[in-house]
């Protein structure tokens, strides 16, 4: 899909080469430069760098900004994810590249963002997501918040909104032929993730206090575990659906109104009782298909096993560890995900390419 689209990462970590796999996997041309190693970290093959093109070089040296510089004269966009003002005192802010090339899309992948008080600190993940809201509703009433490792952060509020910066920038740069420099901080696209459950308040579905809403304190919007330790979710929100989940749990309707707020702790624990009455299989073969709403919780192993996901092909093995298939799907047709480098495996052959000229180092897909 993104045939002819050709992308520079200057590897990190989390987010950046995430976003730039991600972009890989559409079939961008991405090639990601990398710190020199050992002869033996540089065999090992990482998973966030398949479909990717990797090349070696040291970027504080002449050699190394001139390979970035080169390759960004024919780049569609680059991605970083250093501190605010590395890439500039490295030589290679967005001034310099674009002077080169003003089509380029500088995309900036940070936590706290390029500007504010905070913008130099070092953070993570759960850091960002708990400054921007995102973080206050993951957890029960008198429960410490938990961090969804990544989801929220790294990948939901980090890499996407890179990526569909990036892809903005380029439809703006091959239109008026001007590229821009994507800002994309964490804080701030985890703050837009919240603008549907800010919309919620508006409906009563957010009091705006953690174990009083819907979606952390109700009986029919939650999680529970099963008589073998293995858990399951329900989420009947709608009246039918929550109506036909009384039917397979064989409840009386009366004895459980939907909305009564004050009443969802006790059919909380009515339905904790009755949930814990049955193994998760068991659950799966009473409620799994129907419009109960209603999940198993899966490990990543066990999701790869499941056969939705399977008849799906959602995930699959390679060289003995689990890897997701790229999404989304074309046409209802799932692309390929592409081979896993060695780290610097390009190295010779992108320098030889650029050697020649600039336009050589990036092949045809």
């Amino acid at each position: 899909m993104l045939s002819g689209v050709r992308i520079v990462e200057i590897c990190g970590l989390g987010p950046g080469p995430f976003c730039a796999m991600h972009l890989a996997d559409l079939g961008a041309d991405v090639i990601a430069v990398e710190r020199p190693v050992s002869a033996e970290q540089a065999g090992r093959h990482q998973v966030i760098n398949r479909g990717k093109r990797t090349v070696a070089v040291d970027l504080k040296s002449a050699a190394g900004r001139d390979t970035v510089l080169k390759l960004c004269e024919e780049g569609d966009a680059l991605i970083e994810g250093m501190r605010p003002g590395v890439m500039e005192r490295l030589g290679l802010g967005p001034d310099v590249l674009r002077a080169r090339n003003p089509r380029l899309v500088y995309g900036r992948m940070t936590g706290w963002g390029q500007t504010g008080p905070l913008a130099q600190a070092a953070g993570h993940d759960n850091n960002y997501i708990s400054l921007s809201g995102a973080l206050y509703y993951t957890g029960a009433e008198g429960e410490a918040p938990i961090s969804p490792i990544t989801a929220i952060g790294d990948i939901g509020g980090g890499a996407l909104y890179l990526a569909i910066g990036i892809l903005a920038g380029i439809m703006k740069a091959r239109q008026t032929g001007q590229g821009t420099v994507v800002d994309a901080a964490i804080v701030d696209g985890s703050a837009h993730l919240l603008s549907l459950l800010l919309a919620s308040k508006e409906k009563g579905l957010v009091t705006g206090a953690r174990g009083e809403n819907v979606h952390d304190g109700s009986h029919f919007f939650s999680t529970y575990r099963c008589k073998d330790g293995e858990y399951v979710t329900v989420g009947a929100l709608e009246p039918q659906f929550y109506a036909l989940l009384l039917r397979k749990l064989e409840l009386d309707p009366t004895e459980f109104p939907q909305w009564e707020r004050q009443r969802w702790p006790v059919m909380r624990a009515r339905f904790a009782a009755i949930f814990a009455g049955r193994t998760r299989a068991e659950w799966c073969e009473r409620l799994e298909g129907s419009d109960a709403c209603f999940g198993p919780v899966l490990s990543p192993e066990e999701a790869a096993t499941h056969p939705h996901m399977q008849a799906r092909g959602v995930y699959f093995e390679r060289d003995g560890r689990l890897e997701a298939n790229p999404a989304p799907r074309f046409d209802g047709i799932a692309l390929r995900a592409g081979d896993v480098p060695a780290r610097g495996q390009h190295t010779a052959e992108v320098l030889a390419a650029l050697e020649r000229n600039a336009a050589a180092a990036w092949r045809p897909r």
